[in-house]
Order: structure tokens, then sequence, then C-alpha cells
């Protein structure tokens, strides 16, 4: 409740003048993002390293899982063979043609890409360096710029509490500045609709069906909201599909700033928080910890790799360390 209090007085306060704020230049980058600023990426995507085969533990040194591969896709029906795997019959061609006939498939040349980024009300909250909101785009960028250099084809779901942009998977440089634009001008940097469920159930049953299997699909989130069947939609992504999951999260959400009294809020109640009480302090920490243990934990048990990111980390450099770029 603590962390919420502190977001949503955070959220009015920064967001009191919106209209003035979100038009200033220099809130680019920190209160907002710009296609400008996000295409300028390109040149430093150029160093992350989404061609590689294996991604680089951050636990324990060494490669966590090898990627599952890419996926397969439809060729042709030809005549059945001795040998043939059965559950590849093509039943339609066999029952016109009357004669058995099985499906080939080949392995696509490109690897599919999807960029799932969380846009809920609580990612519009930093106390420090950037919005989450921000953090999540501008990592969202340089991973897509990455994947087109190394030939693979970007897809996306953009997604708030109340509007969800679906991109499917293209090739190109067009792909991702459609991809930007759907960044920067999505509808929830207005801020203007209302609260409401912030469950991540329906964005991973979104995503678990438009993602294909043997794609690599990087999630830029905070992870609030993840109940059982939100787990249970992960867990399905993960079993045909190389996941990444991008931790977001401020310095405040895991510790409650030195001894004082504040003033909170929620948007429509204030109140007085005294971080001197040592019991409130252990409990909002703990309460981080064990979020964060859970992220953790579920990755290990899944195959997935689990970055986290710091809203006043250098992006690009976060991501180089803990994708196992190694500068030379």
């Amino acid at each position: 409740m603590i962390a919420k209090l502190f977001q949503f007085n955070r959220h009015t306060e920064q967001n009191t003048s919106s209209d003035k704020r979100l038009n200033d230049e220099s809130a680019d980058g920190l209160v907002r993002v710009s296609s400008k600023s996000l295409i300028a990426l390109r040149k430093r995507a150029e160093t992350l390293p989404l061609n590689v085969h294996k991604i680089l533990s951050n636990q324990t040194g060494s490669y966590l899982s090898p990627f599952k591969g890419r996926g397969m896709e439809f060729e042709e029906a030809r005549t059945y063979q001795p040998g043939d795997d059965i559950r590849n019959m093509d039943w339609r061609v066999t029952a016109r043609t009357g004669t058995a006939h099985t499906k080939v498939f080949r392995e696509e040349r490109e690897r599919a890409v999807f960029l799932w980024v969380d846009y809920r009300r609580p990612m519009f909250f930093a106390t420090q360096g950037a919005f989450k909101s921000v953090i999540a785009a501008q990592s969202a960028s340089l991973l897509s710029w990455s994947a087109i250099q190394h030939g693979d084809r970007l897809g996306g779901l953009i997604f708030s509490e109340h509007e969800h942009d679906e991109i499917r998977p293209q090739r190109g440089d067009k792909a991702v500045l459609h991809f930007i634009n759907k960044l920067a001008n999505h509808p929830a940097w207005q801020n203007k609709l209302p609260q409401s469920n912030q469950s991540l159930t329906q964005p991973l049953a979104r995503l678990r069906r438009v993602a294909k299997p043997g794609s690599l699909i990087i999630l830029c989130s905070d992870f609030q909201g993840m109940d059982e069947q939100a787990e249970s939609h992960l867990i399905q992504i993960a079993r045909h599909n190389d996941v990444i999951l991008n931790f977001i999260y401020d310095p405040l959400e895991c510790q409650l700033p030195v001894k004082g009294t504040y003033h909170i809020s929620d948007g429509r109640q204030r109140a007085l928080l005294n971080t001197a009480d040592k019991k409130i302090a252990q409990s909002h920490a703990d309460r981080f910890q064990q979020h964060q243990e859970y992220l953790r934990s579920l990755s290990r048990r899944h195959g997935m790799f689990l970055l986290n990111t710091v809203t006043n980390d250098d992006v690009l450099a976060t991501l180089q360390k803990q994708m196992g770029f190694k500068r030379k």
C-alpha cells in the first residue's frame, strides 16, 4: 500500500501541469519519449548481442540456456513416404486426391522478436532518473533496432489498462519506425483515463495468442499484477519461445527515503508517512524483495532470463552488461 501511495503521489505531483511539461523538449527522456529520441538510439543499438545463440547468465557467470530456435514454416505437401512422421499428415490433400500426403516444413529464415511493453499507470512513476515507462520505451527501442540489424522480424504488443496495440512481425527499418511511432504516441502518455484493473492476465493472454513458437520475446514491465492466471500464460509462452523479463523499478520501491515525514497521496486522499518507523520501512523493503525473488524463481524454473533495470540506470549499459556483451 505504501508503495502505491508513493507511486500515485509522484504521478500526481509530476503531472499536475502535464500538458505543459509533456510538450517541453526538456521532458523528453524523463517523463515522456518522442519518436525522434527513440530513432536516435539506432547507432547505439549496434552493440547489443541479439544475434548470439546463448544469453549470458548474470547469476552464474555462464550461459543460461540455448535459444529454442527459429520457428518452422509450411512449405509444401508431397506424397507420403515410408518413415515420414504421421503427425505431419496433410489430411485435406489426402482426402482430395485419394493419395496419402504429408506436410513439409522449412526453418524460417528470420526469427520473430516480440517486444511486450507495459504502459499501465504504475509505469508512469520515478523518483530518480526517468519514468519506468520511459525506461521501457528506450529498452524496447534499442532492442528493436538490434533485432532488425541482426536480420530478425520485429513485432510488438504495447498495452495500458485501456489500450492494446498489436504489431505483427515485419522486417526492415519500416517495422522499427512503425513500432517506435506506437511507443511515442500511445494514448497512455496523456494519463487522462481512470485507473482500472492492473492484472497482467489479459496482456499475457494476447501475447500468447500472437507469438509464434521459436520467437524471442522480451517483456519490459514492473510486473505488478502477476496473478496465477498471468503466471500460467507466461509459463506456456516460455515453453515454446525464448523469454527475457526486463524488470524495471525505481529505487524508492525497494527502500523508503531517509527518516522524515512525507506527504503522500493516491490522487484522491492525502496522508502523512513517517519513514522513521522501522516496521514500516522493513515491511516496504520486504515486499519488494519478495516480488523480486518471485521473478527470479519463476525465471529459473522455466528457463527465462531476468534483467534488472533501475530508473536511474544507463539503459544501454545495463542491457549490455546483463545480456553478456563484453567491450573489446
